[in-house]
């Protein structure tokens, strides 16, 4: 996603408090925009309207005629397989083609900006959302470096896309029978190839890295990587070389990496890192509470309490909530799980708003849509709890406010 502009709606005071116009430019982006967009929300973009014209005569002719909308969305359908996203809404900007108040949908498309207005401002919640759909280095993005002797390409690919990040060349003597000039060439190269790699992708957390090339080049710069992380004592490094991957390639240039992604390693483990925080935790929440040990929680009250109490905080605190539920027609329901969300982050605990699009937001579903593991064992928190709580997706919660 990129984003083309941003501005205040000082003219657009009954719209809301601010616009941000983005540019969908790969598949993934569709995904991130309906994360983005919400009932309430406005979104003028292009759009395809058929037009029925009446003559003097009382023939009648239509016409399909392109022109901007503006809607006020009262649903989104994202289809998945074909990566499109439908927004229906009322038209709330009157123009020559379309009245106020009549429904439509628009078919969000890509390389077709977008514009959208929060109607009741940018919560911390939409903003975030906003951040990570314009970030290149997405959670799950893995890094690879394709290469041969002198010539290194490194690069991010996500699910859609591969981004070239940096092209690295260096000369290498030829072989000759006394090798120690290309030796030297070579471990200038590995050097140069290293530096920019760190300098180029954040390998701050530990991610996949994939290192191609014909020959042993791969093979050989995995092994710099591991001496030099052990000769400067850099615990980075040393997680890049447990993390990196070698595998084949014809040449160390761009388009080799086609044949590497269709590699069934490379495509398994590019889908395992894309939610695997989210599936991580998902597999310790369920694993302690069959342990019964009071560490983990779900249901909105119990939540609530446990947060309330400070026991979602430093200290190994997670909140886990679906991102459906910010999604409900009533305000201060969805202030309220922005208001949970906050608290967490505040109390230094980390709050992660999964997708139920994916099977940890699936299985989060089941649970009600939100849950908790605590930093230390909470008991009866469920005590007086009314058994009929709702799941908190249709916008009816009976429990406490959360108390900040």
């Amino acid at each position: 996603m990129q984003l083309v502009g941003s501005k205040s709606s000082q003219r657009l005071n009954d719209i809301g408090e601010g616009s941000v116009t983005l540019l969908p430019v790969e598949p993934e982006d569709m995904w991130h925009a309906n994360n983005l967009i919400s009932a309430e929300d406005v979104i003028k973009a292009h759009a395809v309207r058929k037009v029925t014209t009446e003559s003097k005569t009382g023939s009648t002719h239509s016409e399909r005629v392109h022109t901007d909308l503006t809607i006020r969305v009262t649903s989104t359908f994202f289809d998945m397989a074909a990566s499109t996203l439908h927004v229906t809404g009322t038209v709330i900007v009157e123009n020559s083609f379309v009245n106020l108040g009549q429904y439509h949908t628009l078919d969000l498309e890509l390389s077709r900006p977008f514009t959208i207005w929060k109607k009741n401002g940018w919560d911390s919640v939409a903003t975030e959302t906003l951040k990570e759909s314009l970030k290149q280095d997405k959670e799950g993005t893995v890094a690879a470096v394709v290469m041969q002797e002198g010539v290194a390409n490194i690069c991010l690919i996500t699910e859609y896309r591969t981004i070239l990040k940096q092209r690295v060349e260096s000369t290498i003597p030829k072989k000759r029978a006394a090798s120690s000039d290309q030796n030297s060439g070579m471990r200038r190269f590995f050097e140069k190839t290293l530096t920019t790699l760190m300098r180029s992708i954040d390998f701050g957390k530990p991610r996949p890295l994939l290192l191609a090339s014909p020959g042993f080049v791969a093979v050989d710069f995995k092994k710099y990587i591991s001496e030099e992380a052990t000769r400067k004592a850099d615990k980075t490094m040393m997680a890049m070389a447990k993390e990196a991957t070698v595998v084949h390639s014809s040449s160390g240039h761009l388009h080799s990496l086609n044949e590497i992604l269709k590699s069934p390693e490379v495509l398994a483990t590019m889908k395992d890192m894309k939610f695997s925080k989210e599936t991580r935790y998902m597999d310790e929440l369920f694993a302690r509470l069959r342990k019964d040990d009071g560490r983990a929680w779900y249901g909105v009250s119990t939540v609530v309490k446990a947060v309330n109490e400070g026991a979602v905080g430093r200290g190994g605190g997670v909140l886990m909530i679906n991102n459906s539920l910010f999604r409900s027609l009533d305000l201060a329901t969805r202030r309220k799980y922005v208001a949970l969300v906050d608290r967490v982050r505040e109390d230094g605990g980390e709050a992660r708003v999964v997708s139920s699009d994916h099977e940890s937001g699936q299985r989060l579903d089941a649970l009600g849509g939100i849950a908790a593991i605590l930093t230390y064992p909470m008991l009866g928190l469920d005590d007086d709890e009314d058994e009929d709580e709702g799941d908190g997706q249709n916008g009816v919660i009976e429990e406490p406010d959360l108390i900040i």
